[in-house]
This record gives structure tokens, sequence and C-alpha cells, in this order.
């Protein structure tokens, strides 16, 4: 049983990058990119988050002290948690079709999507991925997994305020008015 507890998560998020990847491959041709920097900045920030709840301690011992009693509750909340944030994101992902990109792009054709889980936030994607790492965190139950929660959303972040400006660009009137309508990231909050 005990190794059901530690493969759980890694399962889930490799699962999760395995069919990301998979799913890469269908997308439409690429007009604009962003700059290699903006990418390389994310994805840095993105790792140490990953190391930060991947490993089992790290130097700096009071980020590894408990915020949430360790537990049954902690572990499996958490992986509800992280179960719905990744599903949200699949849903996301599929609904979004061959618009789909994994830098901030503005794709040849490229379609402002508003039905499915994007009547509810912006974007999925980035809500779904804070939620799978604040579900792990919650499990984790160190403070390092809030620091790793934040360095995710510093990430998603940035690339949210760089989309969003290009889809305000790309498509003008009608952006305006769904970014009026709809929250970026939590539905009626933010």
């Amino acid at each position: 049983m005990q190794l059901f507890y530690e493969l759980l998560f890694p399962v889930l998020w490799i699962a999760f990058f395995v069919y990301w990847g998979v799913r890469s491959a269908s997308v439409k041709a690429t007009e604009r990119l962003e700059p290699a920097s903006s990418r390389i900045t994310r994805l840095l920030l993105l790792l140490c988050a990953i190391a930060l709840l991947a490993l089992p301690r790290v130097p700096l011992a009071f980020l590894n002290q408990r915020f949430l009693p360790s537990g049954e509750l902690a572990f499996w909340t958490g992986a509800a948690i992280t179960l719905a944030g990744l599903l949200f994101c699949v849903a996301a992902r599929r609904h979004l079709g061959a618009n789909w990109s994994q830098a901030v792009t503005v794709k040849k054709d490229h379609e402002l999507i508003t039905s499915g889980p994007y009547a509810l936030v912006r974007h999925p994607i980035y809500s779904g991925l804070l939620l799978g790492l604040l579900g792990t965190a919650v499990a984790v139950a160190e403070w390092r997994g809030l620091v790793a929660v934040a360095l995710g959303f510093i990430a998603l972040w940035g690339k949210l305020k760089l989309e969003e400006k290009w889809m305000r660009e790309h498509f003008g009137s009608s952006y305006e008015e769904y970014s009026r309508r709809v929250a970026a990231l939590v539905p009626h909050i933010l």
C-alpha cells in the first residue's frame, strides 16, 4: 500500500504530460510565437515548482515544515483536487482542439473559443494546472508545496498577460466583450 501512496501523484502527472505530448502533434500552423526568453523563464519556474513537489525534502528546512497535518485526509483531498485540475485541463485542451499551443502564439485561422470550459474561465488550462499543483501541495502538506503553487502562478500569470494582449490585438472587440463577461482564472473572481 505504501508504494501506491508513493506512486499515485507521479503517475497522475506523468500520464497528464504524456497525453499532452501526444495531443500536441495535431495543431494549426503558428503565425506568431512568443520570444524564447519568455518560454525559458516560464519553464524554469515550472521546473522549480515540480522539484519542490517531487523531492522528498528540500535544503531550506522551514519549507519542509507542515502547514497541514499529514495523513489520509490531506492525501486523498489533494489527490481529488489534483485529478479534478488535470481533468479540467484535458477537457479544455480537447475543446480548444487545433488552436492549442504550448507557447503563446497566434495560429493560422485562429478561432476565439468561448464555449465549454472557456465559458467558465478564459484560461481553463492554466486554472486546471494551478488546481493540480494546489492539490499536490495539499497532499504534500508542507510549505514547499505552497511555494510551488506560487511559482506556478507566477509562470502562468506572465503567460496569461502576454496571451491576453495578443488575443485583444487579434480578435479586437470580440475578445474585449468576452473578457468582460468571463473571468481569467477563477469564475466570478479573477
